[in-house]
């Protein structure tokens, strides 16, 4: 394969393989990490200052023909001045909706998307649709190629002897997804079935505002390896977002390989990628309609909004699907072939390979 270097325009701290192994990591940098390595590609961080192996500060971009471009449109401009020869892709993370922020961005890219031939690469089914319906409208009937590459698990993740705890649940996923919410939701499972415990995990870059309530566990930030001893033994994943939509959900795939199931909502990419509806629940006017009285709310003020939605039912489903899998009910999970670091990395092998 030619050599291929991997840009990073957007990420607040540099990262290497190492930070992967022993601390935490978010999703979109964690999955360039394993591809990278996986291709012996360089990765080129805009505010890395020395080389860590083949991770580089910007001025020490060597001569590649193949750049990668991660989630910023913007930076497609002075990828290809920097490489004037280079293949181009653009490695999209976040979600992008006609009319969002980042949909204008991707339409402002449209005239060098098509000059240069860019293969767009997606995370998920779900997310790609939403880009094709952002490009739509400005491609002038010269498509754009858009392609669906999921995102890596580790291939050794899979379920082992750890015995499960019924009365733990776990979040790990970043704050802003909801987390506020599944505390909330929190308190009327634990009013429900005492003894009930949430342990929160971070996988860094956003602090997390935990009010102290019984039953809740804040670990921080930790390094995968950790967060994933802690899926282990949990009942399952509690990821009741309906806030910001997953893309792909390293969360929802990394819990499935392990062997715990998650409650989540059909939200985003949840169902493409859970693929199970016992799994699922849909996004109601009402839970809309709670989150946008409670949003502006700290956390330790939404015990009240959390009592009156209690009353009203808002919880109930949570309630009734934990209690009855706690009673033997709880899904049987496993890794997902799909999301296979070794089937991934040779669709990228296959992409890097043809022509646009």
């Amino acid at each position: 394969m030619s050599s291929v270097a991997f840009f990073d325009p957007a990420s607040p701290r540099p990262y290497s393989s190492e930070t992967l192994l022993e601390s935490a990591l978010p999703g979109t940098e964690a999955s360039v990490v394993r591809i990278a390595d996986a291709l012996n590609a360089y990765v080129v961080q805009h505010n890395r200052t020395k080389a860590s192996g083949r991770y580089l500060p910007v001025d020490a971009i060597p001569n590649v023909d193949q750049v990668v471009l991660i989630r910023d449109s913007r930076a497609l401009k002075s990828v290809h001045e920097k490489f004037p020869a280079a293949r181009i892709f653009l490695w999209l993370h976040d979600k992008v909706r006609p009319g969002s922020k980042r949909g204008r961005w991707l339409l402002s890219a449209v005239p060098l998307l098509q000059e240069l031939a860019v293969t767009i690469v997606c995370v998920s089914n779900s997310h790609r649709r939403d880009v094709e319906a952002t490009l739509l409208p400005a491609t002038g009937g010269k498509l754009i190629r858009v392609v669906t590459i999921y995102n890596p698990i580790d291939d050794r993740l899979a379920p082992d002897s750890t015995a499960v705890d019924s009365s733990k649940l776990i979040y790990f996923s970043s704050p802003n997804k909801g987390l506020a919410f599944a505390i909330d939701a929190f308190r009327a499972l634990r009013s429900a079935i005492p003894g009930l415990r949430l342990v929160v995990g971070n996988p860094g870059y956003k602090a997390a505002d935990c009010p102290r309530l019984a039953g809740l566990e804040y670990l921080g930030p930790q390094a995968q390896s950790r967060i994933h001893s802690e899926v282990r033994s949990a009942l399952c994943t509690f990821h009741p977002n309906f806030m910001i939509p997953e893309t792909f959900g390293l969360v929802y795939a990394e819990s499935k390989a392990l062997g715990t199931p998650v409650l989540t909502h059909d939200f985003g990419a949840a169902a493409e990628i859970v693929n199970d509806p016992e799994q699922l629940l849909p996004v109601t006017m009402g839970h809309r309609a709670y989150e946008g009285l409670a949003r502006a709310l700290r956390p330790r003020w939404r015990a009240l909004p959390a009592l009156l939605a209690k009353r009203l039912g808002l919880f109930d489903p949570y309630i009734e699907h934990i209690s009855r899998w706690r009673q033997g009910d709880r899904p049987m999970v496993g890794p997902d072939p799909r999301f296979r670091l070794t089937a991934v990395a040779e669709q990228w092998r296959d992409l890097l390979a043809t022509g646009p």
